[in-house]
């Protein structure tokens, strides 16, 4: 994915408030063997692309002053109740360092599986992204759960599927297998009463 940046000389709080008068934001690149430098955005153009998913998980491709270098998001600042993007920060990337970001998970087939489709249970789903790390070239836009296969009372943890080629899972603290997703029987019945037969007719 591409976009387009141009350096930005002028700093502080007014001339920050005169780019977005004028449909523009301040940004930053940092990282690699190069000085941060400030830079400018089209606000329309980074707009619709930080509202695309695949923005935030992919290595991109920066036109910065004509000339291309790649970079991930780092973080964007959003006005706190209009449409507005504030600022955004960017990380220059180097195709022989690993990376480590956050990449979101794509859970599937849930409505399909026998814990919903036999037990009638509700799958409940676990975190909705991963912090991962990886070489630029491994970086996955999204993880991908298959809960086809779930029963009823299943749990179902990291360790339990096969992370894309390269990828490794960066744990916070001592949570180093993640509950991915469980099935468990709807508020106010059991897995008992799910199974139970209809009770027999008491005799006279």
């Amino acid at each position: 994915m591409k976009f387009t940046a141009t350096s930005r000389s002028v700093q502080g709080s007014s001339a920050s408030r005169r780019l977005r008068r004028a449909g523009r934001v301040p940004a930053i690149v940092y990282g690699g063997k190069s000085a941060p430098a400030n830079i400018e955005l089209d606000h329309n153009e980074i707009y619709h692309a930080l509202n695309k998913e695949a923005f935030h998980a992919s290595i991109l491709d920066m036109v910065l002053d004509g000339k291309t270098e790649p970079v991930l998001v780092r973080a964007a600042q959003w006005h706190p109740y209009k449409p507005l993007v504030l600022h955004v920060d960017f990380q220059r990337v180097d195709a022989s360092q690993a990376v480590t970001t956050k990449v979101p998970v794509h859970y599937l087939n849930a409505d399909v599986s026998p814990a919903v489709k036999l037990a009638g249970q509700i799958v409940t789903h676990g975190p909705a992204e991963l912090d991962i790390t990886c070489l630029p070239a491994n970086l996955p836009q999204f993880i991908e759960v298959d809960l086809g296969n779930l029963i009823g009372g299943a749990r179902l943890h990291l360790s339990d599927i096969t992370l894309p080629m390269g990828v490794k899972f960066v744990p916070h603290g001592e949570d180093t297998n993640p509950l991915l997703a469980q099935a468990s029987a709807p508020k106010g019945t059991t897995a008992d009463d799910a199974d139970a037969a209809p009770a027999a007719p008491a005799a006279e």
